[in-house]
């Protein structure tokens, strides 16, 4: 059987429609599916029933190389036929050398703790703070609008109150701080505080990004304090914002950096780095996971950093801005996000619901998401075209003016950044 024809039981599995069931299997955590994806290729996704899809999303900034790349499928099949797993008792070949190509890109001198997932990555980020803090030093400071996780820590730790009231009581030592203002973030650290948490863009908080010289004044105030620098790029890294990290627009160090979503194109892993004097504030015993670092998903995380630095002149990071006199279709009122790259929301107009043009979209073929109310969130992978980018833009145009005729005929503006990906 060749990889292009596959099983009767998977083909089987691929005809079924979730959709069609008269009772969802699925806990009620992001309500009912209304669309069941079978496969993709590059920008696109095909459902049960045919459709095609156009990714604007890339499942929430993760398949930035798109959807089954042939460098990635191929390394997770060489790597299914050889190891897919041994505990962390032991290092594979593929972890050791995500490990230290993650701390190459980060600057070196610095150590790797491998999971699954954003959450887990920034939960470790936690925990090594605290335990670097030591007694009576185990504060967090980070930001109001932020968002690091729907875990107990990391949801503690993300300053949006509405996700966190129906699961109070919730761990305590956090703090929040209005962000892009300096001078109320000096206003918490107190001597208790360990570590200061940032999104170098926020993406759930509606792609707000760090205000020009904020990141800076962040660093050499902890310099000055002598706080820890933690910098969640779980969302911004990888290429999304122009660069390998969001926060080197801004020309910081952080302490700890901690990735995931586009680190393996699909498959869970995510990744805390620190610099190795904070690492080693960790001893056998502090943190760990069972799945963290597997073989699979670190093949596929290498595959995916071999193509981001081999192809990164072609890898462009479109702006979908354009001009203020000449916005997008999809921007009724303002574009904010990435000073760079291809991580936006559309504001849109007074009356327009988010989620209903989300969903209008869907149905016309293109897919983003209500990252607010009010806001729609664009992350395409990084491999999109501009024809590509024209089209999705033609629709989204085209279910704005159907959601609100006030709108003036549909059109689109693209501009490519002079900085390449990544």
């Amino acid at each position: 059987m060749s990889a292009s024809q596959p099983s009767d039981h998977l083909a089987a599995m691929a005809a079924s429609d979730i959709t069609g069931l008269q009772r969802c299997p699925f806990m009620p955590t992001y309500g009912a599916p209304t669309v069941q994806m079978v496969s993709g290729q590059g920008a696109w996704l095909v459902d049960a029933r045919g459709h095609r899809y156009l990714d604007l999303l890339s499942g929430l900034a993760v398949t930035g190389l798109g959807h089954a790349h042939p460098d990635v499928t191929r390394a997770i099949a060489d790597q299914a036929a050889t190891l897919t797993h041994v505990s962390n008792l032991f290092a594979t070949v593929p972890g050791a050398v995500l490990a230290t190509r993650i701390d190459a890109l980060l600057g070196g001198h610095g150590q790797v703790f491998l999971c699954n997932s954003g959450a887990e990555a920034n939960e470790a980020a936690i925990k090594l703070a605290r335990r670097w803090g030591g007694p009576g030093r185990a504060t967090i400071v980070a930001a109001w609008g932020s968002f690091h996780g729907r875990t107990m820590g990391a949801l503690a730790a993300t300053g949006q109150p509405a996700k966190q009231e129906p699961f109070r009581p919730l761990p305590e030592g956090f703090r929040h701080a209005i962000y892009g203002d300096t001078a109320d973030l000096e206003r918490q650290l107190g001597p208790d505080v360990a570590a200061v948490l940032l999104e170098s863009v926020q993406g759930e908080g509606g792609v707000v990004p760090a205000p020009d010289g904020y990141l800076e004044a962040v660093r050499a105030l902890c310099d000055e304090r002598g706080v820890l620098l933690m910098i969640d790029e779980v969302q911004t890294g990888l290429g999304r914002t122009g660069r390998w990290f969001g926060f080197e627009h801004d020309g910081i160090r952080p302490d700890v950096v901690t990735l995931a979503k586009a680190l393996g194109n699909g498959m869970p892993i995510g990744a805390c780095w620190a610099t190795s004097d904070v690492a080693a504030a960790f001893t056998p015993g502090d943190h760990g996971t069972t799945y963290g670092g597997q073989p699979l998903a670190s093949a596929a995380a290498v595959a995916t950093l071999d193509v981001l630095e081999t192809h990164r002149r072609s890898c462009h990071c479109s702006s979908l801005r354009g001009t203020p006199e000449r916005r997008p279709a999809v921007v009724a009122r303002s574009v904010l996000g990435a000073r760079r790259g291809l991580l936006l929301a559309a504001e849109l107009d007074e009356g327009l619901d988010a989620r209903a043009v989300a969903s209008a979209a869907l149905d016309a073929g293109v897919i983003v998401n209500a990252v607010t109310p009010t806001a729609l969130r664009l992350a395409p992978p990084l491999i999109i075209t501009d024809d590509e980018i024209t089209h999705g833009l033609s629709v989204l145009g085209a279910t704005l003016a159907a959601q609100s005729p006030a709108l003036a005929t549909p059109h689109a503006s693209i501009h490519r950044s002079s900085e390449a990906t990544p």
